[in-house]
């Protein structure tokens, strides 16, 4: 057995985060995707069973919609730093709005999450010839403490709008 490049183990429970669990397969943290796909808790399988009204309803002061946005925004962010160097300032109270979204919007926004995901995996992807350094894997382990939160967050606001 070889052993998992640091980049890679982190970039597993990332995906577990945003993809879900491996169909069958045993989790690090989620519960897990039955064989059949079923029962998938993960960010985008999670986002993709609300209606945009769903997700702009307004529980303990804040939306789905809200933190789906913040989300997409850190991961955004993520890329930046890593690879473009932007150290900002970043409108971090800003990245919650607007916290309501239309049918269209809420499409848009889960392609965002989707797309900034994937933005973080291939940037990480490309890391893993280089030397192994703090900035490389602190912000993949922000980005699975981050996600997964938010995840936690955003589950929790799900019951409060009667979706669970």
């Amino acid at each position: 057995m070889t052993e998992q490049h640091a980049i890679d183990g982190l970039l597993d429970i990332l995906k577990e985060a945003v993809e879900g669990g491996t169909p069958g397969q045993g989790t690090a943290f989620l519960d897990g995707t039955a064989a059949d796909g079923s029962g998938n808790h993960g960010l985008m399988a999670t986002l993709a069973g609300l209606s945009a009204a769903q997700a702009s309803q307004e529980v303990l002061g804040t939306t789905v919609a809200a933190h789906t946005r913040h989300v997409a925004f850190h991961l955004e962010v993520i890329v930046r730093w890593e690879r473009d160097g932007d150290r900002g300032p970043f409108d971090w109270k800003g990245s919650f709005h607007p916290a309501q979204v239309d049918e269209i919007q809420w499409q848009a926004l889960q392609e965002r999450v989707q797309a900034a995901y994937e933005g973080v995996c291939a940037l990480a992807g490309s890391q893993k010839d280089e030397p192994v350094t703090g900035d490389v894997t602190g912000g993949l382990g922000g980005a699975v403490a981050h996600v997964a939160y938010h995840l936690g967050a955003i589950r929790q606001l799900v019951k409060g709008v009667g979706m669970a």
